[in-house]
């Protein structure tokens, strides 16, 4: 795992500081790092990397990488998995390599296949090729985003980084916040879901997506979308056959992801997913010591200490765990914020923060994750708004009754709450701001100034989850996921697995995603996926019957990576009105509402909303970059 930096400078006099921006990406590779530049077309090409070193790690893995022609080179971050097959492929070809490295065969791929090797990769990655002859860069991000990539492309020319705190070092002038990423996130909770970023100007290449940057025209040449799975059912697998051939290609991918030259172990929480990773870990590799890690909330209602003692036990792993106080959270703030780089959801984040730390203390530096799966398979509550809908598409009235009842009585769930996710799903993009407003969600709140916000062209509005009616029609549900997964959802996940794996130099894996897994899940039937009884990962449970005790496979409530914040907020005391200081220098913010809003939230005098957190994450991490309007 790495960090990569660079970028094309038309005028050779602009002279930005690359080494700066290289050192901000050293705690993602502090094992060695490499800086090299081209004249091109009366312009200067930048390529910088820092590593991590996990698989070959000798110098023969350094970046920039060249080939041998010297027509090529490149910058990578991420892991391609199946490296071994394909270097066997490409050998065949008439390629000889000099190391193990993934990124020799990486780059000899490229050049044997283009832009068609992407479909071969099984891995995560982010990388740039410099093609010297064709005098052009381009930039790659894998399928699902787990690998980041930044962007800015203007009038002083063009420059990628890993994070975004490289990427502003490459710059002089103070940074701009995006004040439509500012509203979408205060007020709707969204962020990473489109190309923007918090920062004007500054933009992330979207999952699956590829751009290419023509020096002679000066121009992004081409920008595109090289991955987007089908949704089509397939009707030739019987459940029995589709959970067979889940359960091989789960274990493939695990046993593929378990390639390391160093020390590796797996988060687990005791949920299904996490669970199945470590218990498929032992599963492919019988004898291996596996060490796990785990956030502990004792006393609490997310707390999943039993479940996670069950799994360790069944796999005879090797225990670490973190309990987390309120103090402890009030002293790690500034730097989870920093190490973030822009605002994020909740404090579960923290937690999460807090992990990966021990993994690196316990000297471990790769670890397995679950993450994805509930993109994958259907999980969190199953998705009832689409699955609803998909029988309305086909005018299955009494398969919807069944469904909406049988679904309602798993816990959590209600028939109302089931029937007012359907009504979102049905709803028109033009009631939604009225619809949001009428259940306590105002679209513009007191403790904003949605004048100002109004006035530089910002939207006050709900979001859009339109789908194309056409091709989605009785498969609503595959299409949430689809949606889920490449963009509207799970990027988010994935960037504060990155960041937060990555601020202790620990690389997070995730084989819940391989494109072949996604693609052969989204050709199934839905009722595979949530079954015609509610249950969700309905085929994955029964694909890990064997593999995972039975009791992890038949829990029926769903805590997920969660923490008490509402407590740790009141336990912090009066600090989190300190915490709120930058509301009083943001024109777009009501100071005295927002503190209000905040105080009777965490005092309990309001339902506790996730907007608390909001407003003092937005407040310090403004402080901490030093942006303005």
């Amino acid at each position: 795992m790495c960090g990569i930096i660079g970028g094309w400078i038309p005028n050779p006099t602009i002279q930005p500081d690359f080494q700066a921006g290289l050192g901000k990406l050293t705690h993602r590779g502090p094992n060695d790092s490499g800086l090299e530049n081209w004249v091109a077309i009366g312009g200067v090409v930048v390529l910088g990397h820092t590593r991590l070193s996990i698989i070959d790690l000798t110098e023969a893995g350094h970046q920039p990488m060249h080939s041998r022609c010297g027509r090529y080179a490149l910058v990578f971050n991420g892991e391609i998995y199946n490296y071994r097959e394909l270097r066997q492929e490409l050998q065949q070809l008439g390629h000889d390599f000099v190391s193990d490295s993934d990124t020799e065969v990486l780059l000899a791929s490229w050049i044997s296949w283009g832009s068609t090797c992407l479909a071969r990769l099984r891995g995560m990655f982010a990388f740039v090729v410099f093609d010297k002859v064709s005098r052009q860069i381009t930039c790659v991000r894998d399928a699902f985003g787990i690998k980041p990539f930044f962007y800015r492309h203007d009038e002083d020319g063009f420059f990628f980084a890993s994070e975004v705190p490289a990427l502003l070092a490459l710059r002089t002038q103070r940074p701009q916040l995006n004040l439509q990423r500012a509203y979408d996130y205060l007020v709707g909770s969204r962020y990473d879901d489109t190309s923007e970023s918090f920062f004007d100007g500054v933009r992330q290449l979207l999952p699956g997506h590829l751009i290419t940057l023509d020096f002679e025209a000066a121009t992004i040449a081409e920008h595109r979308r090289w991955w987007w799975p089908s949704i089509a059912e397939r009707i030739d697998l019987t459940f029995a056959d589709a959970t067979e051939q889940l359960r091989a290609m789960f274990l493939d991918n695990v046993r593929l992801h378990l390639r390391s030259d160093v020390r590796l172990g797996a988060a687990l929480s005791g949920g299904v997913d996490s669970s199945a990773v470590v218990c498929a870990m032992r599963h492919v590799e019988p004898e291996m010591p596996i060490h796990t890690f785990s956030y502990v909330a004792r006393g609490s209602d997310a707390d999943e200490e039993h479940w996670a003692d069950l799994v360790n036990g069944h796999v005879n792993a090797i225990p670490h765990k973190v309990l987390v106080s309120s103090n402890e959270l009030a002293a790690d703030l500034d730097d989870i914020i920093r190490t973030q780089g822009e605002p994020f959801g909740t404090t579960s984040i923290y937690a999460q923060y807090r992990v990966f730390k021990l993994a690196r203390e316990n000297g471990v530096t790769v670890t397995l994750d679950g993450q994805g799966a509930d993109e994958l398979l259907g999980g969190y509550t199953g998705y009832p708004g689409p699955r609803l809908h998909s029988h309305i598409d086909r005018g299955e009235l009494i398969e919807f009754l069944k469904f909406l009842h049988a679904w309602s009585r798993w816990p959590g769930r209600t028939k109302s709450y089931g029937a007012q996710a359907l009504i979102g799903q049905l709803m028109p993009n033009s009631m939604r701001g009225l619809a949001l407003k009428s259940i306590g969600r105002d679209p513009a709140p007191a403790w904003i100034h949605s004048r100002y916000f109004k006035e530089r062209g910002v939207l006050l509005s709900a979001a859009d989850f339109t789908d194309d009616a056409v091709n989605s029609r009785g498969r609503r549900l595959v299409a949430a996921l689809r949606r889920s997964l490449t963009g509207q959802g799970l990027n988010a996940l994935l960037r504060h697995g990155d960041r937060n794996s990555m601020r202790w130099s620990v690389e997070s894996r995730v084989p819940f995603l391989t494109t072949e897994m996604a693609e052969f899940l989204l050709s199934l039937p839905e009722h595979y996926l949530v079954s015609k009884e509610g249950e969700t990962k309905y085929i994955f449970r029964a694909a890990m019957r064997g593999i995972v005790p039975d009791a992890i496979l038949d829990r029926r409530d769903k805590v997920g990576f969660a923490t008490p914040e509402q407590a740790w907020l009141r336990q912090v005391g009066s600090k989190v009105l300190d915490w709120l200081e930058a509301a009083e220098d943001l024109p777009f913010l009501n100071a005295v509402e927002s503190r209000s809003e905040v105080k009777s939230i965490v005092d309990g005098h309001r339902p506790f909303d996730f907007r608390a957190w909001r407003l003092i994450n937005y407040c310090r991490w403004v402080q901490s970059t030093g942006a303005t309007c």
